[in-house]
């Protein structure tokens, strides 16, 4: 299994514009990440602070759900997505302790976490790393890529995202917002 390891530090592809914690603890200064495969988790790195998440097959999907994200979504990497989001997210023991249907029930028939994003591609890219079963201190890092005419296509997602009953289980995130390397 491949990992992708994000590092904070003083270099990086990508300039950190900001850190703000909007549930829980915020992180230590950086001014910059860099993100890097990597074949295993490795040591505890000097960096102000790392994390580590792998992909994963898409979850809380149904096949007709699967076919319309896969028929609309942008690769990352794209030349015009100079601007980026990283989002670490834990979730609390509540939802954890629901079975699989039951946080699909929340994440999609009342948040409608899928259908509220479908708007927003192809001109917001994002992947999703997991991390909860690797012993991160978050469950989940996704990672947003958009050009920079898109920012406010952006606010609105997380805002929405944001006011679902999904993020009540929420109990620590951060959000870093990210401008490209140049």
């Amino acid at each position: 299994m491949t990992f992708t390891v994000f590092t904070a530090g003083n270099t990086g592809a990508w300039n950190i514009l900001s850190i703000a914690p909007v549930t829980g603890e915020s992180l230590g200064p950086a001014s910059h990440l860099e993100i890097a495969p990597s074949a295993s988790l490795g040591g505890a790195s000097p960096a102000p602070w790392q994390f580590r998440g792998f992909t994963s097959h898409v979850r809380y999907v149904e096949r007709a759900e699967k076919t319309a994200l896969t028929s609309v979504q942008a690769g990352l990497g794209r030349a015009e997505a100079t601007r980026a989001a990283l989002i670490p997210i834990r979730k609390s023991a509540a939802w954890w302790d629901l079975t699989q249907e039951e946080r699909r029930k929340i994440f999609e028939d009342k948040s409608h976490h899928i259908a509220a994003s479908l708007k927003y591609l192809p001109a917001i890219a994002r992947q999703l790393y997991h991390c909860r079963d690797l012993g991160e201190p978050f469950d989940f890092l996704t990672w947003f890529e958009y050009a920079p005419e898109h920012a406010t296509m952006f606010e609105d997602l997380v805002g929405v995202l944001r006011a679902t009953d999904e993020w009540t289980y929420v109990e620590r995130e951060v959000d870093i917002r990210l401008t490209r390397a140049i």
